[in-house]
This record gives structure tokens, C-alpha cells and sequence, in this order.
């Protein structure tokens, strides 16, 4: 299993993409992850995510079923079920979980050694306040937000088996696949 974190703007999607694209001898596959918000455009159940309503994501938070979980906004739920994870590596699948890091911090306990969490960070704030500004997405303000976000979450850095500092997406690939190699991940 693979457990990657970063803050947003760190390259951690377009790593994780780079990896399941450029190589399928991985057999990496993302975690089906559960929410109680609506499916979205073309979304279907348990493709994407699973939908719950949030009654029934609050039943299986009381009956102790997710690896990991946040309500991000009021009855507006993400998750991870521990089940959902059994069946992919029950089908040989070696699963991804692009997650927050509080999610990848718990997860890693869940699994312990069977799990290698990563955590991709930025060379600095200020680039990435420079990334999060030429991606032209974001207000001032959402960027002013983001940023810092992302400095509360760099302190969770140390909580991971491994930290890439992506200052050049190339070296931060094939960084991330040798360590992926080295753990024993094909």
C-alpha cells in the first residue's frame, strides 16, 4: 500500500498520475473512498467514491469502519473504509491513498510496515505560494488560505516513512519510484 500526502500545489496528483500511467507494472490503484456529498457530472457509485447520505457515513463512523475520516464541512463527509481496502488487495491491487495528512498519518498506523507513506513537499512556502499563483485557480485569498494550510501541514513531514522535496518534478518521479522499488512495490 501507498500512502501519499503533501500540501496542495506540492505535485503530489501529478506524481501519483505520473507513476499509475508510466508504470502499470506497479499495479497501483487509487482507494475507493466514501463521501456523503452528490455525485458530480458523469460520477458514479463506487467508481469514484461511494455516496452516502450523512446519516449512513455517521452509522459507519459509530461502527468503527474507516481507516480514516473528515468532515470537511458541515454533513459533508470524506473517508476511507477499511473493507473497500481489504477487497482491492484481496484482488491483488497495491492501493494508493491520495490523501490529507492527518488521513495519511492514521492510515500508516492502521497498516504500520505493510504501508509506505510518502509525503511531498515543496521547496519552500514562497514557491509555493508561486505555484498556487501561476496555476491562476485561486482568489488572493484562497491562496492566503492554502498557504496557510499548508504550513500547519508541513509539520506533519516528520510523521512519514519518506519526504520528497519537489523542486524538480523530473528528480521528484524517479525519486519517488526508487523509494517505491525499494519498499518492495511491484
Amino acid at each position: 500500500m501507498l500512502i501519499v500526502s503533501a500540501p496542495s500545489g506540492s505535485g503530489k496528483s501529478t506524481i501519483v498520475n505520473w507513476l499509475m500511467q508510466e508504470h502499470p507494472e506497479l499495479n497501483l490503484y487509487f482507494s475507493i473512498s466514501c463521501t456523503s456529498r452528490a455525485p458530480r457530472g458523469t460520477e458514479q457509485n463506487g467508481v469514484e467514491y461511494f455516496f452516502l447520505t450523512p446519516e449512513e457515513f455517521r452509522a459507519k463512523i459509530q461502527n468503527d469502519e474507516f481507516l480514516e475520516y473528515e468532515e470537511v464541512y458541515n454533513d459533508r463527509f470524506y473517508g476511507t473504509l477499511k473493507a473497500q481496502v481489504e477487497r482491492q488487495r484481496e484482488q491483488g491491487q497495491n492501493v494508493v491513498f491520495d490523501v490529507d495528512v492527518k488521513g495519511g498519518v492514521n492510515i500508516k498506523k492502521f497498516y504500520g510496515d505493510e504501508a509506505l507513506s510518502l509525503f511531498i513537499q515543496p521547496p519552500s512556502v514562497e514557491e509555493l505560494r508561486r505555484r498556487l499563483t501561476g496555476r491562476g485557480t485561486d482568489s488572493p485569498e484562497a491562496i492566503a488560505e492554502r498557504l496557510a494550510k499548508a504550513e500547519y501541514e508541513l509539520t506533519f513531514a516528520p510523521q512519514f516513512d519518506r519526504v520528497i522535496v519537489n523542486d524538480d518534478l523530473e528528480t521528484a518521479k524517479q525519486d519517488t519510484l526508487q523509494i517505491i522499488k525499494e519498499f518492495g512495490i511491484s
